[in-house]
């Protein structure tokens, strides 16, 4: 429910002024620059024996199970000839394997292996062993201004917007 304030200014449930349109681009544009930072900070966090990309790409198979590699350079938002070549490489260093699917002879599927997903595992463990140390050095009353923050955050990153 919003309604004016002094001024003319729109008031929102909380009696705090709507924010203007540059408040909002300046609030986009720190979220995006420390959610930047911090997934930087994150992938540097543990031991990476694979690249970025690669671990994306392993991790959506250990996520979703066996998958076609049209579908997960779908999923990856890459070309296919560059997840041909992640996948290659995934294969060599024991992390994925290919058969066929069997619902389409023609096609390949990829699963991740044992090391793989132990890979994947340790690899977001260790990540969220770091930033779980990061939270609880955060006064309580940050750590429960996060806490909130958490669904809108979580809601920001499900849309296809």
């Amino acid at each position: 429910m919003t309604r004016t304030g002094d001024a003319g200014a729109v008031l929102d449930a909380g009696d705090r002024p709507a924010p203007e349109p540059r408040e909002i681009e300046d609030d986009a544009t720190r979220l995006y620059v420390a959610l930047g930072r911090l997934a930087r900070t994150l992938r540097r966090s543990g031991p990476a024996e694979i690249g970025p990309g690669s671990f994306s790409a392993l991790a959506t198979v250990v996520r979703s199970g066996p998958i076609r590699l049209g579908d997960l350079a779908a999923r990856e938002g890459v070309a296919p000839p560059t997840l041909t070549r992640i996948v290659a490489a995934l294969e060599q260093g024991g992390y994925l394997s290919r058969d066929t699917d069997p619902q389409d002879r023609r096609a390949v599927r990829v699963s991740a292996t044992d090391q793989g997903t132990g890979l994947v595992l340790g690899l977001r463990s260790a990540r969220s062993g770091w930033l779980r140390e990061r939270i609880a050095a955060l006064p309580p009353a940050e750590r429960g201004r996060l806490e909130a923050a958490l669904p809108i955050l979580e809601s920001l990153a499900d849309s296809d917007g």
